[in-house]
C-alpha cells in the first residue's frame, strides 16, 4: 500500500492489513510490527492480539476493530450465562498490547506457545486483521496463487 493511500485509510480509522513479512523475536521476546501495518493502524498506543479460532496462529486487531467487536457484543444479553461464558472465552484469549517507540509488542508466552512461535514470526495480511504465524508453519513467502486468489475473490462476490 503506498504512503498516500495508507494515510487516507488511517484517517478514516480503518486499518488494512496486506502483505507478508518475517521478523524475529528479540532476546526479550518482543517483535516489531511491520512498518506498513503500523502506518495503516495510524500510530496507536496499543493493539489487540487474540488466538485465531480456526488456525494455530494469532490475529492482530486494530483498536477500531476491537471497538466494533465490543459494540456488537454490547447488544448481547449479559444476564444470559451462555453469553457471559462466551465473552469470558474471548476475553481470556485476547491481549491488549502496548507498542513501544520502535513499534514492538510483547505477546504472552501462552499465546506464543499456542501459535507454536519460538523464533521467527510471519506476518500475513488478512485485509481486516493481521495474522501472526510461526514462520516455520507458514514457510517462506510463496509465489502468487492465481487460482486461490480467484476463488477467494469469487467467494466474496468480487
Amino acid at each position: 500500500m503506498d504512503t498516500e493511500a495508507t494515510e487516507a485509510v488511517a484517517m478514516r480509522g480503518e486499518a488494512v492489513f496486506t502483505g507478508f513479512a518475517v521478523h524475529a523475536l528479540d532476546p526479550k521476546r518482543r517483535v516489531t510490527i511491520p512498518s506498513g501495518w503500523r502506518d495503516a493502524l495510524g500510530g496507536p498506543k496499543y493493539v489487540f492480539v487474540m488466538a485465531d479460532p480456526h488456525e494455530r496462529c494469532l490475529r492482530l486487531l486494530s483498536v477500531e476493530r476491537m471497538q466494533a467487536i465490543q459494540a456488537a457484543l454490547r447488544a448481547k444479553r449479559f444476564a444470559d450465562p451462555a453469553v457471559a461464558a462466551r465473552l469470558r472465552v474471548i476475553g481470556q484469549n485476547t491481549e491488549q498490547l502496548p507498542l513501544d517507540v520502535q513499534g514492538r509488542i510483547r505477546i504472552s508466552d501462552r499465546l506464543l506457545a499456542f501459535a507454536g512461535i519460538a523464533g521467527k514470526i510471519a506476518f500475513v495480511g488478512a485485509v481486516t486483521y493481521g495474522e501472526i504465524w510461526a514462520a516455520e508453519a507458514r514457510g517462506a513467502e510463496t509465489p502468487v496463487d492465481q487460482a486461490a486468489l480467484g476463488e477467494a475473490l469469487a467467494a466474496l462476490d468480487f
